[in-house]
């Protein structure tokens, strides 16, 4: 137990000195104009990090370890690597300008109460089926069904997430489908496939820590790390916005499901015909 807590406090300390890192970069991008989208790659990038760091530290099974280590790694490196090219050659997030603009008092101290502080907290209870996985020794049936079981979530979470991401990257970089809705491929089946998969890959990842008793405060993480993508800053601050940008977003909304890849529906509104 004084191991865990230890490794806990360790990367604490660790998600802190990121976020202060990605700050003071933040603040010196544009010619010291300051510039906060980096943060959005932390977000993976992070993940790999805390990973890497519980590796060291950890005492359990070293398959398992391994194992939680190179699965978050690969998960949180192609994320940075996704959301860095992605934002390369845009303009600042919509987002960050909006919270500087409407900030009541020093516009950095309100960036980091909205976005730094929370996404730092977030970032470590996440997490916590990494950590908590790589502790704790285990064998036999139920140990091998529960790895075989986070290994095929993980896989299927990865796939969406990596599957969907490229059919939009496509979809953008074609100028003819300007103001026009994605809604090929995966899209076809739920309006965020990169979001379904990012919740997949965790619940994956929890299941590979419940191998102990510990394991099962990885469930409060993957629970968390959903209604994020579901319900907090995920789809639905996206979808508030891009319908205005989007002719016929609307009647997607109404044949797509929003999560859980379904087949569309075919019922179609008379506003829509």
């Amino acid at each position: 137990m004084i191991a865990v807590l230890t490794n806990l406090a360790v990367t604490a300390v660790v998600v802190v000195v990121l976020f202060t890192g990605a700050l003071l970069l933040a603040l010196r991008r544009d010619g010291g104009r300051g510039r906060h989208d980096g943060v959005d790659v932390l977000w993976g990038a992070g993940f790999a990090v805390i990973a890497v760091v519980t590796l060291l530290l950890s005492d359990g099974d070293a398959w398992r370890r391994w194992l939680i280590t190179v699965l978050t790694c690969v998960w949180g490196l192609r994320l940075a690597w996704h959301i860095g090219r992605r934002n390369r050659g845009r303009d600042e997030d919509p987002r960050y300008r909006d919270i500087l603009a409407r900030a009541p008092g020093h516009p950095v101290a309100h960036l980091v109460r909205k976005v730094y502080l929370p996404q730092a907290v977030v970032m470590w209870v996440v997490s916590l089926p990494v950590q908590l996985g790589q502790y704790g020794t285990a064998g036999g049936a139920p140990a091998i069904v529960l790895a075989v079981l986070g290994v095929a979530l993980w896989l299927l979470g990865f796939a969406f997430e990596t599957v969907g991401d490229a059919q939009l990257a496509a979809f953008t970089a074609d100028p003819a489908n300007r103001r026009r809705v994605m809604d090929r491929g995966l899209w076809r089946y739920t309006r965020h496939p990169n979001y379904f998969g990012d919740a997949a890959v965790w619940w994956g990842l929890t299941a590979l820590a419940l191998h102990h008793p510990a394991g099962l405060a990885g469930l409060v993480s993957a629970a968390l790390m959903t209604w994020l993508l579901t319900r907090g800053t995920g789809a639905t601050l996206l979808e508030s916005t891009i319908g205005e940008r989007r002719p016929g977003y609307a009647e997607y909304v109404r044949r797509t499901s929003g999560f859980l890849p379904l087949p569309p529906s075919r019922k179609v509104s008379h506003e829509d015909r």
